[in-house]
């Protein structure tokens, strides 16, 4: 059975950090791409930063200059530096099958999130 779980939330002051990480399990052979989204209370899920599975990275503009992402094999990385308040959210994160043999191309498994408090 497919899983995802997020690890390294916590509550930190601002211009803090905090490591994130998301480990993918029963994917069997599939590719992947590995996301990170937040949502803060009241608001939509929001994009934060990918991996792909040829581990090209994309990053949201409010994150990028503060926040790497990096990924080995099932394993996805997430340094936040430099927090501020408004980073305050629930980490998710997202794997999104993009092919192999036997595998849902498209299929979307999400985790049941990480909380990240940072305080002024």
């Amino acid at each position: 059975q497919s899983q995802v779980v997020e690890s390294g939330g916590g509550s930190v002051q601002a211009g803090g950090s905090l490591r994130l990480s998301c480990v993918a399990s029963g994917f069997r052979q599939c590719s992947y791409d590995m996301s990170w989204y937040h949502q803060a209370p009241g608001k939509e899920r929001e994009f934060v930063s990918t991996v792909d599975s040829v581990r090209e990275t994309r990053y949201a503009d409010f994150v990028k200059g503060r926040f790497t992402v990096r990924r080995d094999k099932n394993t996805a990385y997430l340094d936040m530096n430099n927090l501020t308040p408004e980073d305050t959210a629930m980490y998710y994160c997202q794997v999104l099958i993009v092919s192999g043999w036997g595998c849902a191309q498209g299929q979307s498994t999400w985790g049941q999130g990480t909380q990240v408090t940072v305080s002024s």
